[in-house]
């Protein structure tokens, strides 16, 4: 039976975590802060859960430098929760900007039939689809409030045969104009930076999604749940943030959100429920509501205290470790690795094929096919890297092939020993 030290895991997520916050957690579970009971048995409103929940966002806040003006939320239900959360949210603020504009223009009554009008003529929410999760995301949406309603900017798949792995240039996206006739855009602009089954980040914030001016203000909204905290983000350049814990983050059973106030009330006003009812518009459930979870210190629910402290201890050691530098010492080392990786696989091109193009090429989960996809040969190089502790390496069961997650908790030596393997297995290949 092999030791933690003996292996090498790269699984997608839930994904390995730091050893020294396991061990520590092996302590705090069965005793915490000298209590006799373990953290997970405390109360989630006790003061020493709301002190868990403070540090974990003081952590979060310093290693990617969050302004003031933005809130921390900690809620359960995932990054699939929030492709309908972020629906019900920004659909909401759109419509109650709409109504207010009508209602200054005309009397009460003309207004309601015309902002029905609006909604059925003007309500857009911009999706960049990228891969498997922005598709989910964008499928979500014209669930919630109608296929008419979603205007998918850019689907990457007719740039690449049918197939996910390119981004095509900014110029060819259909994003919903800001400057319009009834003077709104769209309600939000969402995109997944980093697509875990399809090995596909955007190298960086897209440039058509720039604030112009203060009228010129997309609302942008981005999961980062397989790349959080794996490099330098421009926080206010986005209106919501969003990822799920299990990646590089923590374990399973928390969703971190990271939004500006204004999107909150007062300072932000929603449509009532009984207007969004009247305009054939969804309400979501109280445990997906943004301002009731910001109102109530993400606490309106039982929140998985542990969960919470273990991604607090995770940033915090990542601020101990890299200091003054902060998130960009991280980004330096999942760059040193990712090249570490893409240099083996770009070296043996009739071994390994890295699927999704140079130029978008993901650094956390670095996906591949063996010898033209030969499930043959796919599964006798997965059979080999299992014997050698190498775990966690088989595809999305939608795509297939091998999928390397390069997630923060994977340390150098584990990434030197993958190296070593697909060197050999190609140098094999090869002769054979």
């Amino acid at each position: 039976m092999p030791s933690r030290e003996d292996v090498s895991y790269f699984g997608a997520g839930p994904a390995p975590l730091p050893t020294s916050v396991l061990e520590e957690a092996s302590k705090v579970l069965l005793n915490y802060n000298d209590m006799g009971i373990g953290i997970a048995e405390i109360s989630h409103r006790s003061p020493e859960a709301n002190k868990v929940l403070a540090d974990t966002k003081h952590a979060l806040i310093s290693l990617l430098d969050i302004p003031e003006d933005y809130e921390i939320l900690f809620l359960q239900g995932g990054g699939s929760g929030e492709f309908s959360a972020a629906v019900y949210h920004m659909v909401s603020i759109w419509v109650e900007k709409c109504r207010k504009r009508l209602e200054t223009e005309i009397e009460q009554e003309v207004a309601t039939k015309r902002l029905r009008k609006k909604v059925m003529e003007g309500l857009k929410l911009d999706y960049l689809v990228t891969g498997s999760w922005s598709l989910k995301a964008s499928q979500e949406a014209a669930r919630l409030v109608g296929a008419e309603h979603v205007n998918i900017a850019l689907d990457a798949r007719k740039d690449n045969d049918g197939k996910f792995g390119k981004i095509p240039a900014e110029d060819q996206w259909s994003l919903t104009p800001t400057k319009r006739e009834d003077g709104q855009g769209p309600a939000m602009v969402y995109y997944c930076d980093n697509e875990t089954v399809d090995g596909v980040e955007f190298p960086s914030f897209p440039a058509s999604l720039e604030s112009k001016s203060e009228n010129d203000d997309r609302l942008v909204v981005a999961d980062m749940s397989s790349n959080f905290i794996s490099r330098k983000v421009d926080v206010r350049k986005y209106a919501v943030i969003f990822g799920g814990a299990q990646k590089n983050i923590g374990n399973t059973g928390i969703t971190i959100i990271i939004l500006r106030k204004s999107l909150l009330p007062p300072q932000s006003e929603l449509a009532s429920p009984q207007l969004l009812r009247s305009l054939g518009l969804p309400i979501g459930p109280v445990v997906l509501d943004w301002p009731t979870i910001a109102k109530n210190n993400s606490l309106y629910n039982t929140l998985p205290i542990f969960d919470v402290w273990v991604a607090g201890r995770v940033m915090q050691g990542l601020n101990n470790t890299y200091q003054a530098k902060k998130i960009l010492g991280q980004e330096g080392i999942s760059q040193k690795k990712s090249d570490m990786i893409y240099g083996v696989l770009d070296k043996y091109p009739n071994v390994y094929k890295v699927v999704p193009d140079k130029s978008v090429r993901s650094r956390m989960n670095i996906c591949v096919r063996i010898h033209g996809a030969d499930p043959e040969k796919e599964k006798e190089f997965l059979d080999g890297a299992s014997k050698s502790n190498l775990l966690g390496l088989k595809g999305h069961r939608s795509v297939g092939g091998v999928r390397v997650s390069n997630y923060n908790a994977v340390p150098i030596p584990a990434v030197e020993k993958l190296t070593e393997y697909l060197e050999s297995y190609a140098r094999k290949s090869a002769n054979t």
